[in-house]
């Protein structure tokens, strides 16, 4: 059966003839009341045989169907035929959480978990720092048993996921179990930052930072890190980009105005030949000896912070040749809550390389050791003493043995 059928065509004809209209710096398109456009692609013919087949699923398909996925479904697909990765459409649902993707923050309590396939237990994988979660005194490894008094037993991740985010007294009620004991916990629901920035010091006042990801709020952890390590009388510094997916472009350029020298930092050029450039103003350049560590899966906006370092000799690559993602996107919220993501323009480094498909080549190239890759999980490497360090990830030797000891 399909539910809100007239719903999903009105919506659907709505959709493609759009009208631009500006709100908060986001290009937001308005759908519902607007006649199709001549060049439009939602012509008679089409609308009829998009008719015809929501006519064959509605008295032929053997499953009951969902109005609102058929719908999501057929917006993608128009998406999808772009054949571009990079682009896509977003449910209202999915763009909420890209938009926290994008912004770093969430509402919650501050928990990474994932779930057992076989036993179907729901684990503590991590508490973020300063979160409600930590200091509720939640550990990683807890497994989580009863939300409110009530079991988990049925749930997966996601649907305990809003189960949390979705009370709304600003608190819950935990029942853990931590080893052989059963823990209970009170935590508060709030807005939580997510930590995409880590640091400390090495030996010898080499400093390391780890960059995740570049979203709304790295450039301010970022800040922070660095301050705190200069604040050590730090002599080098190693910043490590490896496994980082990108994210903002507004965010790396905040990141690297912090380290720059004045000058150029990345520029875009749209299918119109339009170029934007995005400049440094060179108020804090970086004045000591440092490396980046990057590998093949350092992509776009970590590929920028790698390209502008190595451009204006503020750093040493280190690692394996990126990516390869020298484009940029765009994402266009429509009235619905939904939203679409194109690909827009690409960028070029200071230099005027576009990187796309080839990615960025290390100053020296370094690959891991098979036995290395197997165990390469940064989040417990970056924790362990250096010199185990070093033994267990060539990277960071190579990096660790650039500085003047």
């Amino acid at each position: 059966m399909v539910k809100k059928k007239a719903a999903w065509w009105s919506g659907f004809v709505g959709g493609v003839a759009v009208t631009a209209a500006a709100a908060c710096g986001l290009h937001y398109y308005q759908y519902g009341t607007l006649p199709f456009a001549g060049d439009s692609l939602v012509t008679g013919s089409s609308a009829r045989k998009t008719a015809a087949i929501e006519k064959i699923i509605n008295e032929q398909y053997l499953e009951e169907t969902d109005e609102e996925t058929l719908a999501d479904g057929m917006y993608a697909g128009m998406l999808a035929s772009l054949e571009d990765p990079y682009s896509g459409y977003f449910s209202a649902e999915n763009y909420r959480k890209l938009k926290e993707s994008m912004e770093g923050k969430y509402t919650g309590i501050g928990l990474v978990m994932q779930q057992n396939k076989e036993s179907g237990e729901i684990s503590v994988v991590q508490c973020y720092k300063g979160s409600p979660a930590w200091e509720a005194g939640i550990q990683a490894g807890d497994i989580i048993c009863t939300v409110n008094g009530q079991s988990v037993e049925e749930l997966d991740v996601t649907e305990l996921s809003k189960t949390i985010r979705s009370d709304e007294s600003g608190e819950i009620q935990l029942s853990l179990k931590r080893e052989n004991e059963i823990v209970q916990v009170t935590v508060r629901i709030e807005e939580v930052e997510i930590p995409v920035v880590s640091s400390r010091m090495l030996e010898n006042s080499v400093g390391y930072i780890r960059i995740q990801e570049f979203t709304d709020g790295t450039s301010g952890q970022f800040a922070e890190a660095l301050q705190e390590l200069q604040s050590q009388e730090m002599k080098g510094l190693i910043f490590d980009l490896r496994e980082n997916p990108g994210g903002l472009l507004d965010a790396v350029c905040d990141t690297l105005e912090q380290i720059l020298p004045e000058g150029l930092i990345v520029y875009t050029e749209d299918k119109n030949g339009k170029r934007i450039e995005y400049k440094c103003k060179g108020e804090n350049p970086l004045e000591i000896p440092a490396v980046v560590l990057v590998n093949e899966n350092s992509a776009s906006a970590a590929e920028i912070f790698a390209g502008a370092v190595k451009d204006h000799n503020v750093a040493k690559l280190v690692g394996t040749t990126t990516f390869g993602k020298g484009i940029v996107q765009k994402t266009f919220p429509l009235s619905d809550g939904s939203a679409v993501k194109v690909t827009t323009s690409k960028y070029y480094t200071p230099s005027g390389v576009n990187i796309h498909g080839t990615g960025i080549t290390p100053d020296v190239e370094v690959e891991l050791k098979d036995a290395q890759k197997e165990e390469f999980y940064m989040d417990e490497l970056e924790e362990l003493p250096l010199e185990e360090w070093i033994q267990r990830d060539a990277q960071i030797e190579a990096a660790w043995l650039m500085f003047d000891h």
